[in-house]
This record gives C-alpha cells, sequence and structure tokens, in this order.
C-alpha cells in the first residue's frame, strides 16, 4: 500500500470513529459549529497532504485535533469584526491556551452528548434539532439527513444553515444543561440518536463502513443517555428498540448475501442475549408508567419477536400498538407501518384503504417503503399492472442492492402471473 493511500485509509478511520468527538470538542472550543465544521476539514485536507510525507502520527485524533484548532484560531482572527469580536478573540485566547504542542499525548473528553443538548436549547427551532445533532454529532450529509425525515436536501441545507447561526448569535453553552431544562431538550436528542440509527440499519449489504459505524455510534449514545437518566423511562426504551432490532442483524442476509424479511428471518440467528437484554430495559421503563413513544416502538418489536418465536398469527397486538404510536407521533411513516399490520390482520384491502389516503401525504412521494408496501398489496389482490407500476418505483428508490434484487424479483412475478 502507497504512503498515500495509507494516510487515507487512516484519515477515513479516524474520520469514521472519531467525527462526531472531535468536532463536539472543536465547537466548544470555538463557539461556532459552522466554523468548527470548517476547521476539522481543513484539518483532514492538511493531513491527507502531510502523513504520506512524514508517515502516519501515532496519535491521529489530538494531531488533528491541534491541527484544526490552529486553522480554527486563524479563521476567527480573519472573521472577528464588531460585536463579535470580545467573543471570537476570547474563544482565540482559550484555544491558544489549550492548542500544546505535546499533541501526541493529548486525549479529549467525549463532548457529544454536551453537543446534543446544545442542539436542542429551546433557542434552535424544534424541527430542526434532530437533523443538527446528525449533522454535527454524527457528520451525515445533509442530503441523508433530508431522506430521512422526508424533505428536499437544498431546504434541509438552508435549515441547517440557518441553526448554526443561532447557535453563533445566541451565545448557546455547549454544555448538559441542569437537570430541570432536560426534559424540554430530551426529545430532540432520541430524535437524533434513533434517525442516526435508522439510518445506519439501512446499511447497504454491510458495505457501507460508515453506516455500520453510525448503528454503533447510535447505541453507544443511546447507552450515555441510559446512564445520565437512568429513571427515565424513554431513553430506556429508545436503547431497548435498538437492541431488539441490532438482534435481528445476523438473520437480515443470506449466506449469499440476500435480503431476508422478518416474516421469513431464522430466528436461530438472532442474538437472544440482546434480546433478553431488550426485555428487561422494556420492563424497568414500564414501571415508571409515564408511556412515551420509545415505549411503544420498543413494544412493537417485543410483539414482532414474540409473534416469530411463537408462531402466533393473530396481529391484534401489533395494531392495537400502532394505533397508540400513530397517536402519539402522527408520522406518516408510522401510518404506513399500521397499514401493514392491519393487512396481515383484516386482510390487503382494508390496508389500501389507508395506502390510497396517504398518497395524498407529499413527504411519501420519494419514500420507498410506501412504494414497496403498495406494490405488495396490490399483488396480493391481483392489481399486477398497477403494482408492476409500484415496485418499479420502489426499486428506483432503494440503494441496498440486495433489497433491489428482492424487489426485482418480486416484480418478476407479478409480471409471470400477469402472463401465466
Amino acid at each position: 500500500m502507497s504512503e498515500y493511500a495509507a494516510a487515507q485509509v487512516t484519515a477515513s478511520a479516524v474520520a469514521r470513529h472519531s467525527y462526531g468527538k472531535l468536532l463536539a470538542y472543536l465547537a466548544a472550543d470555538m463557539r461556532d459549529v459552522s466554523a468548527a465544521e470548517d476547521a476539522l476539514a481543513e484539518a483532514f485536507a492538511t493531513a491527507l497532504a502531510d502523513w504520506p510525507v512524514h508517515g502516519c502520527p501515532d496519535n491521529p485524533e489530538s494531531w488533528l485535533m491541534t491541527v484544526a484548532r490552529r486553522k480554527g484560531i486563524d479563521g476567527a482572527r480573519r472573521r472577528r469584526s464588531g460585536e463579535a469580536a470580545a467573543v471570537q478573540l476570547q474563544a482565540i485566547a482559550d484555544m491558544q491556551a489549550e492548542c500544546v504542542e505535546s499533541a501526541e499525548e493529548e486525549t479529549f473528553p467525549d463532548r457529544r452528548l454536551a453537543l446534543l443538548f446544545a442542539c436542542a436549547h429551546p433557542a434552535i427551532d424544534v424541527n430542526i434539532r434532530a437533523p443538527l445533532m446528525l449533522q454535527t454529532v454524527l457528520g451525515l450529509d445533509a442530503k441523508t439527513i433530508a431522506s430521512a425525515f422526508l424533505v428536499s436536501p437544498e431546504a434541509m441545507c438552508k435549515r441547517l444553515g440557518r441553526a448554526k447561526q443561532k447557535i453563533r448569535e445566541a451565545g448557546i453553552p455547549f454544555a448538559i444543561p441542569e437537570r430541570d431544562a432536560w426534559s424540554e431538550r430530551l426529545d430532540g436528542v432520541l430524535t437524533a440518536v434513533y434517525a442516526a440509527y435508522a439510518e445506519g440499519w439501512s446499511d447497504p449489504d454491510d458495505a457501507d463502513l460508515l453506516r455500520r459505524d453510525l448503528a454503533d455510534e447510535a447505541m453507544f449514545l443511546a447507552r450515555l443517555l441510559t446512564e445520565l437518566l437512568p429513571e427515565e423511562p424513554e431513553t430506556l426504551g429508545l436503547l431497548a428498540g435498538m437492541l431488539y432490532a441490532q438482534a435481528r442483524r445476523r438473520a437480515r442476509r443470506s449466506e449469499q448475501g440476500e435480503y431476508v424479511p422478518l416474516a421469513a428471518q431464522d430466528t436461530r440467528l438472532w442474538d437472544a442475549g440482546m434480546i433478553d437484554e431488550a426485555e428487561t430495559l422494556l420492563w424497568r421503563a414500564g414501571r415508571f408508567g409515564r408511556i412515551g413513544r420509545y415505549q411503544v416502538e420498543a413494544a412493537l418489536q417485543s410483539a414482532h419477536v414474540e409473534r416469530r418465536r411463537t408462531g402466533r398469527t393473530d396481529w391484534t397486538p401489533e395494531v392495537q400498538l400502532y394505533d397508540a404510536l400513530h397517536a402519539l407521533t402522527g408520522s406518516p411513516v408510522v401510518a404506513l407501518n399500521r397499514a401493514l399490520a392491519i393487512a396481515e390482520r383484516d386482510g390487503p384491502h382494508a390496508a389500501l384503504v389507508i395506502i390510497d389516503a396517504l398518497s395524498a401525504d407529499k413527504r411519501l412521494a420519494n419514500y420507498q417503503p410506501y412504494w414497496a408496501a403498495r406494490a405488495d398489496l396490490l399483488a396480493r389482490i391481483g392489481e399486477r399492472e398497477q403494482a408492476h407500476y409500484a415496485y418499479e418505483m420502489a426499486i428506483g428508490f432503494t440503494r441496498d442492492a440486495a433489497a433491489r434484487r428482492f424487489l426485482q424479483v418480486r416484480q418478476a412475478a407479478v409480471i409471470s402471473a400477469k402472463h401465466g
């Protein structure tokens, strides 16, 4: 491997494992998320130029932080003017005091939770808090975040830019707030961690290391939250839901790498230890008597596990849980999943009534699971031409090659039945 290739591999590994930690620490120093992002990006660019020539440092994380601080100092000096001058000058002074020459031995505390709570500050618009956390703490790009929240990339970019400006102008502190302020910020933090896990869970054929690490990072943050708030049932519910899903990870692909839907998974491949831990967490959460979204999400996962393990055919428990979850969230995605549960209990015609009503929601126009669900239901009632079109739409929106092949097989079956 060439020196340049080795540098790229090392830089990529640090980016995957440490981006959020470095950015959180740097943003707290600079008190400006956008400036911290710029400084960190310059540091990575410098690494790709320097490491092939001088070799990779023993502690690349500390090396990057030192360079990023210096880039941040230079940028702050260029930007300071007007009323912001005093704040910027103080930030420069603080960073200069910490920007030591013995960078190879320097270690950094993990400030990601502090940054998460800063992004959930009441001054930040509630609808942008979770996307802002996903970008700053977990390093997702605006296009990926926009897809997760069913908005256009252009609109998401503008909203994220305004939120970062608000943090700078309002002087929002990068610190975990006092306990009495946790409740008003916690929902945004949980939403971001949940969205991060969902994005990581959808990794294409496990080849995308960034997405695989994203799921692990989300679980790490969820565990930190349960330690920080051990008597908050929603943090317990969030972690429980992740563990139920993570327990099924090995069963999602066949030995040949093909996609396996939940109904066809080999339950012997499920991680029993994770499921037991999830059950314990969900039981603990229920003892507090304060039911919320993430506990219901976890209860749904538990119901799916119980149904597959016991062979239960009645989907009434799942439908009832989806009713409760939809009442809590009003989410079109929850409504879609509720329709699929109704299809299993009451038949595809009953579900299609709901699916047809959901077609008016523009947020679902480019949502792959909507088209996949519609295609399956139409195929089940013999509407082959409509099903073929819906499969075509679902295939076009699918990023996962294995899932795409799965849908193509089903589409081909529709065509065969049509000409049979």
